[in-house]
């Protein structure tokens, strides 16, 4: 008779629908509010309210932390406290947070997953605030200089979307994407070539626009040195220089002053002067 009772027993804690099948699946927003509403849980637990309270509903999260509080009254899944997504997930492309309803008398218990939705609440970074390059003047157009991405904890279309020059000029652009190993790039890109003697030094701003709605951005200032070449002759001030030495000039007097210029910068530009002796035509 002992043993005929253990085994209905048995049989009817088996026929207990201890678990749903399926999880009961929300979403939330990121810095969501304490109290916000993730869901009607009992209801979709197909639970009276009152059952909760009866039953010693409670809630019971992986981790042991309480980002969500069950209202018993009325059975709804609320906002603990603040949910931080790069906190909870770092930059994975989802961030799952799961979680079961656990009651008692009978046990019974639900799977609970709420997904974590990103927010444009980080704006792009810079690993550098200024970058400096030095150019030969001598690049060609089409040269290419490596700048490092900006950084945006965001995910998906709140992270970096586009980058651009400001103010524009007419010697740079700007060059990014994903490369073929993945790894994204950023790039200036040299439109047409450099003259020191012109201009021997430029700055710009390099900006990183998020796609978030407003969109944020970040900037890092770049100065270009462009550095000289040999690439100028002197110049004399005149093409010819005409003296008039009397007989009786003392040596070492000044007969006449030349002077030329070297556009060049440093000792491209230093200029030292020699006569070469020029011999006329003695043919009668």
């Amino acid at each position: 008779m002992a043993l005929a009772r253990q085994v209905l027993c048995v049989c009817a804690l088996l026929s207990l629908p201890l678990a749903r099948a399926e999880p009961i699946r929300y979403s939330v927003a990121e810095e969501a509010e304490s109290g916000s509403l993730v869901g009607k849980l009992a209801e979709d637990a197909g639970l009276p309210p009152a059952q909760l309270s009866a039953r010693r509903a409670r809630l019971v999260s992986e981790d042991g932390r309480q980002h969500f509080r069950l209202e018993r009254a009325s059975g709804r899944l609320l906002v603990a406290g603040r949910l931080d997504r790069e906190q909870l997930c770092g930059q994975s492309a989802t961030c799952m947070l799961p979680l079961e309803l656990l009651l008692s008398s009978p046990l019974q218990f639900f799977r609970v997953e709420v997904t974590l939705e990103d927010i444009n609440d980080h704006s792009p970074v810079f690993r550098e605030d200024r970058v400096t390059f030095r150019i030969p003047e001598t690049s060609e157009a089409g040269s290419r200089f490596p700048l490092e991405v900006a950084r945006d904890l965001d995910i998906g279309s709140n992270t970096v979307q586009a980058y651009s020059i400001s103010p524009e000029n007419e010697y740079f652009t700007v060059s990014y994407g994903t490369g073929v190993t993945g790894k994204k790039y950023l790039e200036l890109v040299l439109e047409k070539p450099l003259d020191r003697e012109e201009q021997e030094e430029m700055s710009f701003s390099v900006i990183a626009v998020d796609g978030g709605s407003p969109p944020r951005t970040g900037t890092t200032q770049v100065t270009i040195v462009i550095l000289d070449i040999n690439d100028n002759a002197p110049i004399f001030s005149q093409e010819v220089y005409t003296g008039q030495v009397l007989e009786n000039l003392p040596e070492g007097s000044v007969v006449l002053t030349v002077l030329a210029t070297d556009p060049d910068a440093g000792v491209n530009g230093d200029i030292s002067y020699q006569l070469n002796e020029v011999v006329g035509d003695t043919n009668e």
